[in-house]
């Protein structure tokens, strides 16, 4: 589209008086899905020529909303900035919206954010690590998933994943007559599957996943930690249920065991249970973890960087777990993209809070459009000693894979239960 023009507001009064000469240029925005999910990538160009900062602003399901908001509102709100001041463009940009919050408006605020760090350290001939106080630690060790209808196979595919050099490792278990999140599925029953026509059942869930978790640590032994992901489909009855039935089986946590809706009953459940509890890839704004952390009521934060507005708040939100004692277990899917999987392991190696990275495997394609995608090595990712976070974008190799119609990855929402009721994905 073309470029709006710029909104003719002064720069903050300081910008002139220092006599700073770089500005922002333009807000470019990328659709592309070389993974088969659609990523949004938000490039912040300036007047010095080469000097840009990339982010990610994916959010899967809204994904042309977030667009719009960077096309129509964020970039022509930037253009003429300094892209130095990130602090204060994050608040000019988070008022600017006036009814502020929500998904979309984060995700925006998001991708533009890590751009600016990426842009600042680009200037500095530095890793973006090291503006945050440098490193703490050489790598961020990492958690790849596995699944299977199977204790016998998923602990196979445990033992290939010990193999290749990963100590966390997420298992997730095939319900049968249960359309269950992660799990492998019987290929006769795929396009039922896809088109969510197999309900969730909680109450074979609750049958099913605990003993399977069980059998699961007595094939691959304590050398290994396993993690699992509710996906926030239980109510709060059903989840203290799942807590003590699985209390034996030492996890290293229990993923989103309720959905965010129902928070306030984490305090309950974390203090009858030794389960350590994950929470915190579906929160938006910072705030909704304050409460939590607060108690603290949760073992692991579940940070989503373009989610939360970025790396501005994600840092102070790194922070107070160092404070509390809760450790950052970031999430990492395929979804969150190369950008913001790099942006996310410069807050790993500088935080002292930092616990585990949830590790994406992406696609062959991927590496073609994200030049330095970075891979797990031994069970761990290790930022690139360059400056910015490291990952590029090739626009050339983006349009080679364009993104799927906007309602194809809200299938989601056609999930429901035993009774027909809409479930929770």
């Amino acid at each position: 589209m073309a470029d709006a023009p710029a909104i003719p507001l002064a720069p903050a009064p300081w910008v002139e008086e220092r006599g700073a000469k770089i500005r922002i240029t333009a807000v470019r925005t990328f659709l592309t899905a070389p993974h088969g999910c659609p990523h949004l990538i938000v490039r912040v160009e300036t007047n010095e020529p080469g000097l840009y900062g990339l982010g990610c602003a994916s959010d899967p399901q809204r994904t042309l909303a977030v667009r719009t908001v960077l096309d129509e509102y964020v970039g022509p709100l930037l253009r003429g900035r300094d892209p130095d001041d990130i602090e204060d463009l994050h608040r000019l940009l988070l008022n600017s919206g006036y009814w502020r919050g929500g998904s979309v408006e984060s995700n925006a605020l998001g991708g533009v954010d890590v751009a600016l760090w990426d842009l600042k350290a680009k200037r500095l001939g530095a890793p973006l690590y090291s503006l945050f106080g440098g490193r703490v630690r050489r790598a961020a060790e990492a958690y790849t998933h596995v699944d299977g209808s199977d204790p016998a196979e998923i602990a196979d595919k445990v033992t290939a994943a010990r193999e290749r050099g990963f100590r966390h490792v997420r298992v997730q278990v095939a319900v049968p007559g249960s359309d269950t999140y992660g799990a492998a599925r019987d290929a006769s029953l795929a396009a039922a599957v896809r088109e969510r026509r197999v309900p969730w059942d909680s109450a074979a869930y609750l049958r099913t996943v605990p003993k399977a978790l069980a059998r699961i640590r007595e094939l691959v032994g304590d050398e290994v930690e396993l993690l699992h992901d509710v996906h926030e489909r239980l109510d709060p009855r059903q989840a203290r249920e799942l807590l003590r039935r699985i209390e034996d089986v030492g996890l290293y946590f229990l993923e989103d065991l309720l959905a965010p809706e129902d928070a306030r009953h984490f305090a309950r459940l974390h203090a009858v249970s030794p389960v350590p509890l994950a929470v915190g890839e579906l929160f938006h704004d910072p705030a909704q973890f304050i409460a939590l952390l607060d108690g603290p009521d949760i073992d692991f934060a579940r940070l989503r960087i373009p989610t939360l507005g970025g790396l501005t708040p994600a840092r102070k939100l790194a922070v107070l777990c160092e404070l509390r004692g809760v450790r950052l277990a970031p999430h990492g899917p395929a979804d969150v993209s190369p950008v913001a999987q790099a942006a996310t392991l410069a807050l790993d190696v500088s935080s002292h809070a930092f616990g585990v990275q949830e590790a994406a495997t992406f696609a062959p394609a991927v590496a073609e459009v994200f030049p330095g995608t970075i891979v797990p090595v031994g069970g761990a990712l290790e930022p690139p000693e360059v400056p910015g976070h490291g990952v590029d974008f090739d626009e050339s190799a983006a349009r080679r894979h364009p993104v799927p119609e906007p309602l194809e990855h809200d299938r989601w929402a056609l999930l429901r239960g035993q009774d027909g009721s809409v479930q929770r994905p």
